[in-house]
C-alpha cells in the first residue's frame, strides 16, 4: 500500500540524548528521522515525539528537536508507546492509519511499539536507516522480526517522495533541497 501524507503520521521513538552516544548509527538516524520530519511538516503529516522515563534517560537530543518544526511529546514508562492510554486513544482519535515509525532502541521500544500498532490494525512502515540499537545485529533482527509481522521496511527518500506524488511543486523543491544537502556532492540537474 502508498503512503500518503492524509493517512500517514510520523513516529519518532526515544531519541534520547543520554542515549544516542552508546547507539551505533546514532548520528546517521537523528539526521534521517529530522529531515523526514522536515518534510513531513512540509505535506502535513503530524509528527510524534516519544521519550523513555525521561527524568532518567533525559529529553529528546536537542539536534532533532531543533530539526523539527510542530510535533507533540509523550513520555511513557511502558517500552510500547500503545502501552500508554493517553498515546493509544490520541492515535485513534487522529484517524490516522499509516504510521512511519523511527527511532531507538529498535529492538526494544521501536519493536515493541510497532508489534502493538500492527495487532491494533495499523499499517506500519520501519523506516529503516533512522532506527538504530548500540548492536547492529540486534537492529537488523528487529526489522525482520517486525517485517515478518507485517510491517514495512522503508527509506525516507521513499517515504519522502510518496507524501509528495509530483515533483512540480513548491513542496517537492523545498524537500529536493533538503535531500541535495543531506546526502548528494553535487547538485542533481534534471529537476
Amino acid at each position: 500500500m502508498r503512503l500518503t501524507s492524509d493517512d500517514s503520521l510520523l513516529l519518532l521513538v526515544d531519541f534520547q540524548a543520554a542515549l544516542l552516544p552508546v547507539v551505533d548509527g546514532g548520528a546517521q538516524a537523528v539526521n534521517e528521522a529530522g529531515w523526514l520530519a522536515g518534510v513531513a511538516d512540509l505535506v502535513s503529516v503530524p509528527v510524534w515525539v516519544t521519550e523513555q522515563s525521561p527524568g532518567k534517560i533525559g529529553a529528546s537530543a536537542p539536534e532533532l528537536l531543533s530539526a523539527l518544526g510542530e510535533y507533540r511529546l509523550w513520555q511513557k514508562q511502558h517500552f510500547s508507546a500503545m502501552g500508554e492510554p493517553d498515546f493509544s486513544a490520541a492515535l485513534e482519535a487522529s484517524g490516522k492509519t499509516q504510521v512511519v515509525l523511527c527511532g531507538a532502541e529498535a529492538h526494544i521500544c521501536v519493536l515493541q511499539t510497532a508489534l502493538d500498532l500492527l495487532a491494533a490494525g495499523y499499517a506500519v512502515y520501519w523506516l529503516v536507516e533512522a532506527t538504530a540499537s548500540r548492536r547492529r545485529a540486534e537492529a537488523a533482527l528487529a526489522r525482520e522480526r517486525a517485517c515478518a509481522g507485517g510491517a514495512v521496511g522503508v527509506s525516507a527518500d521513499m517515504v519522502a517522495y510518496e507524501w509528495i506524488e509530483r515533483c512540480d511543486t513548491a513542496t517537492f523543491k523545498q524537500a529536493h533541497q533538503g535531500f541535495l544537502k543531506r546526502r548528494s556532492p553535487r547538485p542533481l540537474t534534471f529537476f
